[in-house]
C-alpha cells in the first residue's frame, strides 16, 4: 500500500470499507477496496474473496469496474479498481424517473456488459442500481462481483443452485430453489432494472416478503402509460416467469427500441464463409482497426498470467480444459489475419469485438449447443503479444479437437511459444529481443517473493 495515498472513505459495508485513494508514482485517482481478513474468515467467506478476483481478472470491458492489483497483509486484503466518480445509478433513480434516451444508453451499456460476461462464462447474480456505477463521463459501470458464479460452479444437471441475489431483483426460477440458468436470472434482472429506470420506482415491492415473491412468481406488473410502445413490448418478454421462453440477450439486442441511435462501429462487421477474401483492403482497414484496440497488461495482469503464478489456481477449483494461451512477436494485425482466415477454412462465422477480442461461433448445433471460441489479444510489451483462446459455450472435445488439429497447427508460423510447451517455437523470420529473452530465463529462476507473500497471505498462512 505504500504507492497509494489513501482519502476519504466512499461507502462501507459489513467486511469491508471502500477509500478513495491516489497512486503516488501517477497520481492516477483509484478506489481501494478494504476487506477485513479476519471478519471474513470467521464467517467462512473466504472462498466468495477468491471468487471475485478471480471474475474480475476475466471480465475486462469498458462497462465493467476494472481491478488494477490485489494487495495484502496479515491483516487486510486490499483491491485497487477503477474509481467511478458518478456513484451508484440508484443516486440518480432515487430522484425520479430517467428520460427515455438517458435510461436507454444505460440499458445499453448494461446488456453490453452482461453479454461479455456471459460470454467469459460468468453470471454476475446481483445486478442492481446500487451495484452500476457511473464514471465522470455518465458511462455505466458494473461492481460487485462477490455475488457472482462461473460456468464451472454448475451442477450436473447444468443449473446453478445457490440464491444470492436482492429479493427485488430475483428471478421466479431462483427463490424456488430448484436449480437455475445464471444467464437467463441476469436478463429478468436487467428487466427489472429497466423498468425501475423508466418508471422511478421499485418492481413488485411489498413489505409482505410472501406476497412480493407471489407477485414474481407470476410476474404480475403493468407498465406505467408513459412508458415508450417498444419497451412495453421488450419488458414482459424479458421478465417472462419461465425461463426457457424469457427473452435472449442476442434478441434484446436487436430489438427496435434497444438499437435506435446505436451506430455500428467498422470493427463490429461479421464474417462468415461467404465473406470475400479477407485479404481485400476493406478487411485489412477492418483489421487494423481492430488492432488498435488490443489492451496493454499491467504487472497484475502479467503475474496472474504467467504459468508459474496464476492465480485461477488459488481461487477457481480444477476443470476440464477450456482454455489455451500463447505468445507471439507478430503483429495484432498478423495475429487477427492469421485467426480469420482459419476460421474461413473452418467455415466459423467470426464477430470482432472492442478490447482486442474476436468470437469464432460454429454454424451447426453440436452436442451441447453451437460451439463458441473467444479468442483476446493482450499487448504485454511493445510488438509483443499474448492471446488466450477460450471455449465459451459448447462441447470442450469438440473444442479441444479444433485447437489441436487446427488452431494448434494452423498458428505455428507466428505462434512464439504455447503456455505449456517447454520451448519456444520461433519461426525463421522472428528475432525476440535478447534483453526480453534474457528477463525470461531469470523470471524462470526466480521465486518472486513478494508475489509468493502476498499469495500466502490471501490464504491466511503465515509469511516467513
Amino acid at each position: 500500500m505504500e504507492r497509494y495515498e489513501l482519502g476519504r472513505l466512499l461507502g462501507q459495508g459489513t467486511f469491508a470499507k471502500v477509500y478513495y485513494a491516489r497512486n503516488i508514482r501517477t497520481a492516477q485517482g483509484v478506489a481501494i477496496k478494504v476487506i477485513d481478513k479476519e471478519k471474513v474468515l470467521r464467517v467462512g467467506l473466504m472462498n466468495q474473496i477468491k471468487r471475485e478476483i478471480s471474475v474480475m481478472r476475466l471480465v475486462r470491458h469498458p462497462n465493467i469496474v476494472h481491478l488494477y492489483e490485489v494487495m495484502a497483509t496479515k491483516t487486510k486484503i486490499y483491491f485497487s479498481m477503477e474509481y467511478a466518480k458518478g456513484g451508484e445509478l440508484f443516486n440518480k433513480v432515487a430522484k425520479g424517473k430517467l428520460k427515455e434516451d438517458v435510461a436507454r444508453k444505460y440499458f445499453q451499456q448494461l446488456i453490453n456488459a452482461v453479454d461479455f460476461c456471459h460470454s467469459r462464462g460468468v453470471y454476475h447474480r446481483d445486478l442492481k442500481p446500487e451495484n452500476l456505477l457511473l464514471d465522470e463521463n455518465e458511462n455505466l459501470k458494473i461492481s460487485d462481483f462477490g455475488l457472482s458464479a462461473l460456468v464451472e460452479s454448475k451442477h450436473q444437471d447444468g443449473l446453478l443452485h445457490t440464491t444470492c441475489e436482492t429479493p427485488t431483483y430475483v428471478a421466479p426460477e431462483v427463490i424456488s430453489r430448484k436449480g437455475y440458468d445464471g444467464a437467463k436470472a441476469d436478463i429478468w434482472s436487467c428487466g427489472v432494472v429497466l423498468f425501475v429506470l423508466l418508471a422511478g420506482y421499485l418492481l413488485f415491492q411489498d413489505s409482505n416478503l410472501m406476497e412480493m415473491y407471489r407477485k414474481i412468481g407470476k410476474a404480475e406488473f403493468k407498465c406505467p402509460s408513459w412508458f415508450p410502445p417498444e419497451a412495453k413490448w421488450l419488458l414482459p418478454r424479458m421478465l417472462d416467469p419461465n425461463p426457457s421462453t424469457r427473452i435472449t440477450l442476442a434478441k434484446i439486442r436487436g430489438s427496435s427500441w434497444f438499437k435506435r441511435g446505436i451506430s455500428i462501429p467498422s470493427n463490429s462487421t461479421i464474417v462468415d464463409e461467404t465473406s470475400t477474401d479477407l485479404q481485400n483492403t476493406k478487411d485489412k482497414q477492418e483489421v487494423a482497426v481492430a488492432a488498435a484496440w488490443i489492451p496493454k497488461l499491467n504487472a497484475f495482469d502479467i503475474i496472474s498470467l504467467y504459468a508459474k503464478f496464476d492465480l485461477s489456481k488459488l481461487f477457481e477449483e480444477p476443470c476440464l480444459k477450456k482454455e489455451a494461451k500463447f505468445t507471439s512477436w507478430k503483429p495484432a494485425s498478423a495475429i487477427i489475419s492469421k485467426l480469420e482466415d482459419i476460421a474461413k477454412r473452418l467455415k466459423l462465422k467470426v464477430s470482432k469485438k472492442d478490447e482486442g477480442l474476436l468470437r469464432f461461433e460454429g454454424t451447426k448445433e453440436g452436442k451441447k449447443g453451437t460451439l463458441c471460441i473467444d479468442v483476446e489479444i493482450f499487448e504485454v510489451v511493445e510488438a509483443f503479444h499474448l492471446v488466450e483462446v477460450k471455449k465459451s459455450n459448447g462441447d470442450t472435445l469438440e473444442y479441444q479437437q479444433i485447437l489441436n488439429e487446427c488452431l494448434r497447427p494452423g498458428l505455428q508460423d507466428i505462434v512464439w511459444t504455447w503456455q505449456d510447451d517447454q520451448q519456444p517455437q520461433q519461426s525463421q523470420d522472428e528475432q525476440p529481443n535478447s534483453q526480453l529473452q534474457q528477463q525470461q530465463r531469470l523470471d524462470n529462476q526466480q521465486q518472486f517473493p513478494e508475489q509468493q507473500q502476498q499469495q500466502q497471505q490471501l490464504q491466511g498462512s503465515p509469511v516467513h
